[in-house]
């Protein structure tokens, strides 16, 4: 007998945005007025501006990608286009990253954004799908790691060597259906990789249970950036960056 499932009911970009603004006290624009209670009209009478979704995403630490997604807006192409290949490299550069002193991990930096200036790769299979997923906190944040070309299981292996959290592949899967719900010590682990605070995620979320406050280490703040930096290398460039010399 086949069972539905119910999913808790998302709310529209334009609640997740204003949430987000009250959050990092950015003013709204002339013509933006995002409403104040938790159920507003289906759509607000003017979309904000991608220069408004660009500064937002400065001010509250995430990436301009990770608002359109937040706002609904569609990905341009050659931000979707990664190797596949180059994802199951992540957690060793990540576990490099993170033994490497802040001189070292600046020197991997200054290399992955050289490397990520040269003339782009042609992947096998071009453009890839951030997930068929229903709409929800999970598969939002899931598509987040989507855009830094985390899989389910480099995620999972990415997570607990940044945050300590395990999570198995299928969970990470699991978040993203929506069939496992998030709590604090998930967005522990959803934060660290995104490289975002904690309550930030829970302010987006509608968390009334915040995660415990952790002061993020540097070098994990760091290798979040990094992880944004090699999105869009090779797999042969991320070994490099993996076995580059302190």
């Amino acid at each position: 007998m086949a069972v539905t499932m119910e999913f808790p009911e998302y709310p529209n970009p334009d609640v997740l945005l204003a949430r987000l603004v009250r959050s990092s006290e950015v003013g709204l624009p002339q013509g933006n007025a995002f409403p104040k209670e938790e159920h507003p009209p289906n759509r607000v009478e003017e979309p904000p501006t991608e220069e408004f979704l660009s500064r937002l995403a400065e001010r509250v630490g995430l990436q301009s990608h990770d608002l359109f997604l937040i706002a609904g807006r569609v990905i341009p192409d050659d931000a979707l286009r990664f190797d596949e290949e180059a994802s199951r490299e992540l957690p060793q550069l990540v576990k490099r990253a993170l033994a490497l002193p802040a001189s070292g991990r600046q020197r991997l930096r200054d290399r992955a954004r050289f490397l990520a200036e040269l003339p782009p790769t042609v992947f096998p299979g071009g453009k890839r799908s951030l997930g068929q997923y229903p709409p929800g906190f999970g598969s939002l944040l899931v598509r987040m790691l989507a855009l830094r070309n985390l899989g389910w299981s480099s995620a999972a292996k990415v997570m607990y060597l940044m945050s300590g959290v395990y999570l198995s592949a299928a969970t990470i899967g699991a978040v993203g259906r929506g069939v496992k719900e998030l709590d604090p010590e998930l967005l522990n682990g959803f934060a660290a990789v995104l490289g975002v605070p904690d309550d930030l995620l829970a302010s987006l979320t509608g968390m009334n249970q915040l995660p415990v406050s952790r002061r993020r280490r540097e070098e994990v703040i760091e290798t979040a950036a990094l992880l944004w930096d090699v999105r869009h290398l090779a797999a042969r460039q991320v070994r490099q960056l993996s076995h580059m010399e302190d």
